[in-house]
């Protein structure tokens, strides 16, 4: 897709409404969430560049395409393992042109800059796709009554 650019959230609050709509609309039921405000609320707590939580999104032509955000914790019970790569999420008509592993990438490259070394992740369903990217299963989990992975990746440090 032309024209894509990733940027952090706190710059490109425009895409917060958006934003806070596709992911209740995929989480909310999950996590318990049981207003759209609640969501917002989440999505403002990660309007950060300096500290963890902080959010990204890509967008391209005034367009909300996806997001990504790199957390200190991110799976209830394992506060040992972090930062964590967490609330990936690109919207249903923009995927597979690459706009998740555009942000996966910058998240990394986010880490890395801070000087972390493992990165962690949680999914439900989405396995194969991290592995893709270099990502590895540490354990599996259960996550509100569901099953998924925690997946790691080393990170380089330059």
């Amino acid at each position: 897709m032309r024209g894509v650019r990733i940027s952090y959230l706190i710059d490109s609050p425009e895409y917060i409404p958006q934003l806070a709509q596709w992911l209740f609309e995929q989480w909310g039921s999950i996590l318990g969430e049981k207003t759209l405000e609640a969501r917002i609320k989440k999505l403002n707590a990660h309007m950060n560049r300096d500290q963890l939580p902080i959010a990204w999104v890509a967008h391209a032509n005034g367009q909300l395409l996806g997001t990504a955000a790199l957390r200190v914790h991110d799976l209830e019970g394992r506060e040992d393992l972090t930062p964590w790569l967490g609330g990936v999420f690109v919207g249903p008509q923009f995927r597979r042109r690459g706009i998740g592993e555009a942000l996966c990438a910058t998240v990394e490259t986010a880490a890395k800059s801070r000087g972390i070394q493992t990165l962690y992740l949680f999914t439900l369903d989405k396995q194969a796709w991290y592995s893709r990217q270099g990502w590895t299963v540490l354990a599996p989990c259960v996550w509100h009554e569901r099953s998924g992975d925690i997946m790691y990746k080393q990170l380089q440090v330059a």
